[in-house]
């Protein structure tokens, strides 16, 4: 049973049945894994006191420099929280410790640290699967703050498709006929997937939801990362700092969910699209993409996990149930009780 680790009650229908469980958050093994070493580390996190922006490390990640703005407040500051919330996520840790294993969307080679750390030092065991099926009618969901949006996007020059949804732009200044021939303002649901692999497309600008990190890591485009909520600050530090593909937008005050100026938004689009820095990431995203591929192809890391799983999940299954007749056919033969009959 794979289900989404939110829905924790699903752990005792499961175990009622003899099912293993298998948890699936749509988080990376680094999110997970310093999420978890943050919420084992209070005392350093109470230190700290009141500045969400002075930088730490963690012992078992030193190369990494954190502020609590990169985290789920949840995560760093419990007592913060009113006590359904902080209870709610205590069951779902609970649930998820006493499940089979986690299923995470990426490939071994992209978090090889971070996947042995969880594997060896947290639990339970997860499995990097990658797939290549396409999504169909995904939705890239894009910012607020749309008049800087707009203004960044105008003054950089550069050519764009902006999914900004039904009813969430207004086209009251005329943005759309400034822009006309290198611009294009869709407010319809769309294949996410699909408009990333258009060999057209050479940034992405993402919250940095990790299932849309993979997809762009897939197509071999680099992102431009703008968290806003949950564990995408972790993802965006992930892009930009650990495997380099991608560059950062800029709040004015430095915080996750801080204003936007057009300004920066400006600097950094065109950096992506025509400065040398932009050059770099899209060398590095097509390695990566490639490694992605091969993780995905016979024999490479995710097609080897997936198979290691299935015959796992095969053994677990059908060897008590083997048992159980082999309780039955000696209780048949030699007349045992088959309710005593241990093997």
């Amino acid at each position: 049973m794979i289900t989404d680790g939110f829905l924790d009650w699903t752990l005792e229908s499961a175990q009622k049945f003899g099912i293993p469980r298998l948890v699936y958050y749509g988080m990376s093994y680094f999110s997970m894994s310093v999420s978890r070493v943050a919420s084992q580390s209070w005392q350093l996190l109470i230190d700290l006191g009141s500045d969400n922006n002075k930088l730490f490390t963690f012992a078992s990640v030193p190369w990494i420099e954190f502020s609590k703005k990169d985290f789920n407040p949840v995560v760093v500051d419990p007592e913060s929280q009113d006590k359904l919330h902080s209870e709610f996520f205590l069951e779902l840790l609970q649930a998820t410790k006493k499940s089979y294993g986690i299923i995470v969307n990426g490939f071994y080679e992209l978090e090889s640290v971070y996947a042995d750390y969880w594997n060896r030092e947290i639990g339970p065991k997860a499995c990097g699967l990658i797939g290549n099926k396409k999504k169909e009618n995904q939705f890239c969901m894009w910012h607020s703050g749309h008049k800087q949006i707009k203004t960044g996007l105008e003054k950089s020059g550069v050519n764009f498709l902006w999914v900004a949804g039904k009813n969430q732009v207004e086209d009251d200044d005329g943005f759309e006929y400034q822009v006309k021939g290198r611009g294009m303002l869709v407010k319809e649901w769309v294949d996410q997937r699909e408009i990333l692999e258009h060999s057209s497309v050479q940034g992405f600008l993402s919250h940095c939801g990790w299932n849309s990190v993979m997809e762009s890591i897939c197509a071999k485009v680099p992102i431009l990362a703008w968290p806003m909520m949950a564990e995408q600050p972790l993802n965006a530090k992930m892009v930009v700092e650990e495997i380099g593909i991608g560059l950062r937008v800029e709040t004015s005050d430095g915080s996750t969910n801080g204003f936007v100026k057009w300004e920066k938004l400006e600097k950094v689009v065109k950096e992506l699209m025509e400065g040398e820095m932009g050059k770099e990431l899209r060398n590095k995203v097509k390695q990566i993409g490639g490694a992605a591929a091969e993780a995905m192809a016979e024999g490479g890391s995710s097609w080897n996990a997936l198979n290691e799983l299935i015959n796992e999940l095969h053994a677990r299954c059908i060897l008590p149930q083997f048992m159980l007749l082999v309780r039955r056919w000696a209780a048949w033969i030699y007349g045992w009780d088959s309710t005593r009959f241990l093997l």
